[in-house]
């Protein structure tokens, strides 16, 4: 129990400190890692299995919220096998440098040397997606085309790991497609649950259960089954909130994850050294190629820069491969210790420069010549909203009751954003004018051209912060049109009116008092054949819909006009 104790303090101590200094909590706790391995302490029993459920649930998360087309755009397939194969040979290549000037002794031909490069040439998935969640850029088309890539990456790293296992898949492995048909029925268990902790210990189980321990039974690496299960539910209209119940659990458990990484370097002058060398030559390697092959299949500067920098590191994968390698003789011990050490460094070092990544992004897109937009990806062309006088922000249920009051009852021109790609095929289909664009996203307010004639803005997202967070991009913009918002609580009405929101409508308030006018309007007592009589609670009163006055903001759009 002392030891679970030190280590859980060691990790909270050098997190605060982290914090404080304006980086990556992650990064204290590798530190934390490395500090108790000085110290002499070492794993407890149980950490490892710890940071093995930590990976399992965070790849089940990627699965829910990922869409499987990223893998089809060649974007994202492209580049994943143009960089492996660069990198590969870029990494083979200063490792046998490295040898050949006594460096480090390395025994066997040009195989290990590639397997080592090979090892080398994938991205570290945990370490991607948390920087991309604690920016809310899971979602975004650069954190996708990000996420499609490692996918590919870990799809290839499960493959190496199984076929060079001692034991092949068991003939069983064909069972696994029987997961489509079980998937249906586990998605009608999904809409029974409710939320709380059933939601919680339902996500747990289905990343476990079906995904991890069905996969290693016949053979195959079980993250990648905890993906597998992940993408099966993606499309169910509750993955976002079993996403979302899921994430303290796996950020608790993956904090186990960064202390193993920084306890297991046991390293020589030389191992460090070596590890140095990998991180000065193939880091910045990384970044270039990443970002020559963004550009070459279409993307803009800064989507590329953003995708580099995210995936400029060293996957927990290597260590794996390492292993493998080493316990069938190919590599000396000694490479598991230097993949360690250059694993932890990379992911310190690239945690540093995406905390700093708007601003590096920002100088580095400034001295570069502007992109041909006919050449562009149609996802990473300027978004341009046209001849609106009123562009809405959120296109559910109140801002799709916006959209309509404005139209129909004040007769503007009015253009709705959505980052779900669903509704907005199905707002179209309905005739709405509508752009896919996701407003908490930096690259989306860098895309978005508002035309001359907008002068007013509805913040009609279902989240508060990312209502605040487009707020400031329109402050940021020089945007000095109208602004209205739709809150939940009180509070969050004081701030943004504080912040210079002109119209707030909390899409509560009033609602107590229309069921009471609703309630007044019941009969009082049964019919004369013992019939409860006009019982329709929702008869003349829509709580959602209530928010639909927010439309009345068009009458306050001669404010100015305005173009960001």
């Amino acid at each position: 129990m002392q030891d679970i104790i030190v280590t859980i303090a060691a990790a909270l101590a050098l997190g605060l400190v982290a914090r404080e200094l304006r980086i990556p909590p992650l990064v204290g706790f590798l530190g934390a890692g490395f500090l108790l391995h000085y110290l002499g302490f070492t794993a407890f029993d149980g950490l490892e299995r710890v940071s093995d459920l930590g990976v399992v649930l965070l790849l089940f998360t990627i699965g829910l919220k990922f869409d499987l087309r990223s893998l089809l755009q060649p974007e994202a397939y492209g580049t994943a096998a143009l960089h492996m194969i660069s990198s590969v040979l870029v990494g083979a290549g200063t490792i046998g440098l490295a040898a050949v000037v006594g460096v480090v002794s390395l025994d066997g031909g040009l195989g290990t040397i590639g397997l080592l490069g090979f090892a080398l040439s994938f991205s570290s998935t945990v370490l991607v997606v948390k920087v991309l969640e604690d920016r809310s850029d899971d979602g975004s088309y650069y954190g996708q085309i990000a996420i499609a890539i490692l996918v590919i990456q870990d799809i290839a790293a499960v493959a190496f790991i199984t076929i060079a296992g001692e034991e092949p898949p068991s003939p069983w492995a064909f069972a696994l497609v029987l997961l489509v048909p079980a998937a249906w029925v586990l998605r009608r268990v999904l809409e029974r649950v409710g939320r709380g902790e059933l939601l919680v210990l339902f996500g747990v189980v289905m990343a476990l259960g079906p995904g991890y321990v069905a996969f290693e039974s016949v053979g195959i690496h079980g993250d990648l089954g905890a993906l597998v299960m992940g993408l099966l539910f993606a499309s169910h209209p509750r993955s976002t909130e079993l996403s979302k119940s899921l994430f303290s659990v796996k950020e608790l458990f993956l904090v186990a994850f960064f202390v193993t990484i920084g306890l297991q370097a046991v390293p020589t002058w030389a191992d460090l050294l070596m590890s140095l060398i990998l991180c000065v030559i193939l880091l910045p390697f990384n970044f270039l190629s990443f970002y020559l092959m963004g550009r070459l299949f279409g993307l803009r500067n800064r989507t590329s820069f953003r995708t580099s920098l995210a995936l400029s590191n060293f996957s927990e994968f290597a260590l794996i491969v390492v292993a493998v390698g080493a316990g069938n003789g190919v590599f000396e011990d000694s490479w598991l210790t230097v993949t360690a050490l250059a694993v932890a460094i990379g992911m310190i070092i690239s945690s540093l420069a995406n905390a700093y990544s708007l601003q590096i992004v920002g100088r580095l897109d400034a001295i570069l010549p502007d992109e041909n937009e006919s050449k562009l990806r149609p996802l990473d062309r300027p978004i341009d909203t046209g001849s609106a006088e009123v562009v809405v922000l959120g296109m559910g249920r109140i801002g799709r009751g916006a959209y309509e009051r404005l139209v129909h009852s004040g007769g503007l021109s009015v253009i709705g954003v959505d980052n779900d790609h669903l509704v907005v095929e199905e707002l179209k289909r309905e005739q709405f004018n509508v752009l896919e664009g996701d407003a908490t996203d930096h690259e989306f307010w860098h895309r978005l051209v508002v035309g001359g004639t907008a002068r007013t803005v509805i913040l009609a997202m279902a989240i508060h912060d990312s209502n605040t967070f487009a707020l400031e991009q329109l402050r940021i913009a020089g945007f000095g049109g109208a602004i209205a918002a739709v809150v939940q609580r009180q509070d969050q009405a004081d701030a943004l009116t504080t912040a210079g929101v002109h119209t707030v409508v909390n899409i509560y308030g009033g609602s107590g008092a229309e069921v009471a006018d609703a309630a007044l309007r019941l009969p009082t007592g049964r019919g004369t054949d013992g019939e409860a009589g006009d019982t329709d609670i929702a008869g003349d009163t829509d709580v959602a819909g209530h928010a639909g006055d927010a439309g009345d903001v068009g009458d306050v759009g001669d404010v100015g006009d305005a173009e960001i």
